[in-house]
């Protein structure tokens, strides 16, 4: 008896119902089938046919085949289940993950009411999905499946001063709130020069964004103070950069708000992985052909609070914002 299981085909599933029919036990039925009592009796139980009406009842091979066959067709648990499949086409409009959507089902408690995130992506990518565009409501609207692969790397900006190499460990091992990740969100050249500060904390994921008028160190660093300086000192602890020259004045964080600055190494833009991440969910909102110099600030914002506002597979499927509250809230007692 081989050690690989296959799926029983036709041709045995026609020797399985004659035997059956023969009243053999089904011990004898898989030993001359080659196959594991266990195998039998499950395939007599998943696909035996019942008939409502009561005129059909019993083991078909055409019929257990097609059954068979149908259960695995790609993302098939939503397709049986429109009340399953509507909430998470609903979820993935509100610019929700596959990952987050089966982890908050997870995280509700709904035995019956449950889907993986492989699943979800076998609907999308499947015939049904297809039909429906339904990869265009993914983070990354990519319309076939492909590996992840990083952006290219930034070259040397800054003096090599506060490596990353020389940061505490309990910072990289995210043990302790306040410790952030910086980055500069840029746009088209032809929209002027605009963009966006992105700032993330690394333990809760809070991002926190808003709009430069351009790209000078001091500018930057004043919004960053702006927007930090009304946190607890225990959240503003640390901020970790690229060698991007937008980030030359980072002593102005040390003076004005006590905060420790890092850098990732020459070409290792990954290092930063958090605000890298926020980033690419940025991009699904404001793609690079955005002209930010016109938006409303308030645009800005409301993309802000639905990305603090998500679960997060990583924070056990809680949100960035419920996580930083109520270690703010513990910080307030």
């Amino acid at each position: 008896m081989s050690h690989c299981y296959r799926q029983l085909r036709l041709p045995e599933r026609e020797a399985l119902f004659r035997m059956k029919a023969a009243k053999l036990p089904v011990r004898k039925i898989a030993a001359e089938l080659g196959r594991h009592p266990s195998t039998i009796y499950r395939e007599l139980r998943r696909n035996y046919f019942f008939d409502e009406d009561a005129y059909f009842r019993g083991y078909f091979p055409s019929v257990a085949h097609k059954l068979a066959r149908d259960r695995r067709v790609p993302g098939r648990k939503l397709e049986r289940n429109p009340e399953l499949a509507h909430y998470v086409i609903d979820r993935l409009r509100s610019c929700w993950s596959p990952e987050q959507i089966a982890g908050r089902l997870r995280l509700a408690g709904h035995s019956g009411f449950r889907v993986s995130h492989e699943t979800i992506y076998r609907y999308v990518y499947g015939a049904a999905g297809k039909q429906q565009d339904l990869y265009r409501l993914l983070p990354w609207s990519r319309r076939r499946r492909r590996p992840r692969g990083g952006r290219k790397p930034r070259g040397l900006k800054i003096p090599l001063t506060n490596s990353i190499g020389q940061r505490p460990t309990a910072i990289a091992r995210r043990d302790d709130f306040g410790h952030w990740e910086g980055d500069l969100v840029a746009f088209r050249q032809v929209y002027g020069k605009s963009n966006l500060t992105s700032l993330v904390e690394r333990k809760s994921r809070f991002a926190v964004l808003w709009r430069n008028p351009s790209r000078t160190s001091a500018g930057v660093m004043a919004g960053i103070c702006g927007q930090l300086g009304p946190l607890p000192s225990a959240l503003r602890q640390s901020v970790t950069f690229d060698r991007g020259t937008e980030f030359a004045a980072f002593p102005t964080l040390r003076s004005e708000l006590g905060m420790s600055s890092y850098f990732c190494e020459p070409k290792s833009p990954w290092q930063k992985g958090a605000v890298e991440n926020l980033n690419g969910r940025l991009r699904r909102f404001l793609p690079s052909d955005t002209d930010i110099a016109a938006m409303d600030p308030a645009v800005i914002a409301a993309i802000c609070a639905q990305l603090n506002s998500t679960p997060r597979k990583c924070l056990g499927y809680q949100t960035p914002l419920e996580v930083l509250s109520a270690e703010i809230s513990r910080h307030s007692e």
